[in-house]
């Protein structure tokens, strides 16, 4: 398959949009991803990739502990700020523009959201991404009926950082 083709592929799919967030001790940063998938029901686990180019994967490769938070149709908001938006200028300026708790290791909970929240277990090169294999310990679930977010509803959206 070329690389035209495979790209012409990726753009007609519609996997869900979801954020990742991060904390390293120093730093909190997250990032719009739309790479990432279940891969183990027992014990729960989930792979999340991160982009090398984002400012995310610095914060990312420090962290202990990462949350997943998966979008809903009514949150294009929250998705255009933390896909749009990049913290290499201001960091943690996105933080600053909604509401989120702390949970273990200081890692962000957006407000409002489906997410999982796990220990980091390994992290594999996967080319310009990095994938990080997620021990899932804690779930939060306040949208349970609510259509998701998918790529086509963001594709026309410019990122903070070229892909």
């Amino acid at each position: 398959m070329s690389s035209d083709a495979l790209a012409h592929l990726c753009e007609s799919l519609d996997g869900p949009m979801a954020i990742v967030t991060a904390f390293d001790g120093r730093e909190r940063s997250g990032c719009l991803v739309g790479f990432h998938t279940q891969c183990s029901i027992a014990p729960s686990r989930w792979i999340v990739c991160i982009s090398k180019k984002n400012h995310t994967y610095g914060i990312a490769q420090g962290a202990e502990w990462l949350a997943l938070h998966f979008l809903r149709s009514d949150q294009l908001g929250l998705a255009q700020l933390f896909g749009a938006v990049t913290d290499d200028v201001v960091p943690e300026l996105k933080f600053q523009r909604c509401e989120w708790r702390a949970a273990g290791g200081g890692t962000p909970i957006l407000a409002g959201c489906d997410y999982i929240f796990g220990r980091v277990l390994e992290r594999i090169d996967a080319g310009d991404h990095v994938a990080h294999l997620i021990d899932i310990c804690e779930t939060g679930n306040p949208h349970p009926a609510a259509p998701q977010l998918g790529f086509q509803d963001v594709q026309g959206m410019r990122p903070g950082h070229a892909p």
